[in-house]
């Protein structure tokens, strides 16, 4: 998607354009980029903050997402998803048996949802926290940002198309 002689791509002209681009935390040994190629597509559920919530159920089919692994050896981007299907209810809220359970939760009332996240690409070698805070040309990613623990959060166009150049030297 090309854009706009002179437009600064920000997350709303994406949204326009009809494609945003997005980070998603996921801890290594929980859910990884090596499970979701097995898995092809998955539910991503468990969510519970309201702003990445939020977030998520803003995401449309086609958005671009970014797949970080976070509590890992190796902290950093691992590899590529998107969008398969827009979010629906998230399941675990009204089974007491999950640990993402939440009583105040029902079919006619959901707290909380998840969009379906479809494998697109797992890089050799992740792109590292640290290379990311080292690369002045992402300055400005919320994921480098003191006290942005968020595990969903958007990502401008130039950050991901810079973060795909690096995973692919």
């Amino acid at each position: 998607m090309a854009s706009k002689p002179g437009l600064v791509h920000t997350q709303d002209t994406a949204k326009s354009e009809g494609r945003r681009y997005w980070l998603m935390k996921t801890e290594p040994d929980v859910f990884s980029i090596d499970d979701l190629k097995k898995n092809k597509t998955t539910l991503w559920e468990g969510v519970r903050n309201y702003q990445a919530r939020n977030h998520l159920t803003s995401m449309k089919v086609g958005d671009q997402i970014l797949l970080y692994h976070s509590s890992a050896e190796v902290i950093g981007v691992a590899g590529l998803g998107e969008i398969s299907k827009e979010a629906i209810p998230d399941p675990a809220q009204f089974d007491k048996k999950s640990e993402y359970y939440e009583p105040a939760a029902t079919k006619e009332k959901p707290r909380w949802f998840c969009p379906e996240v479809r494998f697109v690409e797992k890089f050799k070698t992740v792109v590292t926290l640290e290379q990311i805070k080292d690369d002045p040309a992402l300055a400005d990613m919320l994921v480098i940002k003191r006290g942005q623990r968020l595990s969903v959060q958007p990502v401008e166009k130039k950050d991901f198309d810079h973060i795909i150049k690096m995973a692919r030297k």
